[in-house]
């Protein structure tokens, strides 16, 4: 009898969606980019799950963030995108979390009993502080560049962190830490594009943040293959692929 991951045993074997289903999996960012990670990874069978991310969904999201529709508005992005997931696999067992990652609370989510720690945060000072951390802590970290500023899927791509090139976000991030003089632990692999358009609107088309220093235009056809890149990411690593 058919069933919901039919499709995925085929490709990849009864072995392979157990290890897929067994993966310990966090992501650090559920927006434009983790949202679409965190689907990725649930309809291909995995099925533990922490989502990190302080905030509400607005209207701004609605055209780039997986569970945010009309009905989502205002509320938690965690706890839409959980009851999201859930929706699609009723037996996945997903944890949510309503803050920012930042030093002061690294240690409480013990990155260590993780598989997988997956970076889809904005803010630059935090996301230096996860990948030094991430690195540490044992399980393969990947992590997401700058989706902004962006209109073609087709030159997202991936790197080693020091060889992304054309990516400001991935340059400023490089430049922190060696000014900081504090590299990762080893080598990670990010998702980037090397595009960057300008912003030709009015800044006041769009709702600024109060914690993020600037707000750039972004689309669903880029931040989804960032995160459906992230995921398949993950997933290949549990396959060996």
């Amino acid at each position: 009898m058919d069933d919901a991951l039919s499709r995925v045993r085929l490709l990849v074997g009864e072995d392979g969606l157990e290890k897929v289903r067994a993966a310990m999996v966090i992501i650090f960012g559920c927006g434009g980019v983790g949202s679409w990670c965190a689907e990725g990874l649930v309809r291909s069978g995995v099925r533990h799950l922490t989502l990190v991310d302080p905030d509400c969904v607005a209207p701004s999201n609605l055209n780039r963030q997986m569970m945010a529709v009309s009905s989502t508005v205002g509320l938690s992005k965690v706890i839409a995108l959980r009851s999201r997931l859930l929706d699609i696999a009723p037996d996945a067992s997903i944890d949510v979390r309503e803050e920012f990652f930042s030093s002061s609370g690294a240690a409480s989510f013990g990155l260590s009993s993780y598989d997988y720690i997956i970076d889809a945060i904005d803010s630059l000072k935090d996301k230096a502080e996860l990948i030094l951390r991430a690195c540490e802590a044992g399980g393969v970290f990947f992590s997401s560049m700058g989706a902004a500023c962006k209109i073609d899927p087709t030159r997202v791509r991936t790197a080693e962190f020091f060889e992304v090139r054309g990516c400001p976000l991935g340059s400023a991030l490089r430049k922190k830490l060696r000014r900081a003089r504090t590299l990762p632990a080893h080598p990670f692999t990010c998702v980037y594009s090397d595009e960057l358009l300008p912003n030709v609107g009015s800044p006041d088309d769009v709702s600024i943040d109060s914690y993020k220093a600037v707000t750039n235009g972004s689309l669903v056809p880029v931040t989804a293959t960032f995160g459906f890149t992230l995921s398949s990411l993950v997933l290949r690593d549990i396959l060996g692929i």
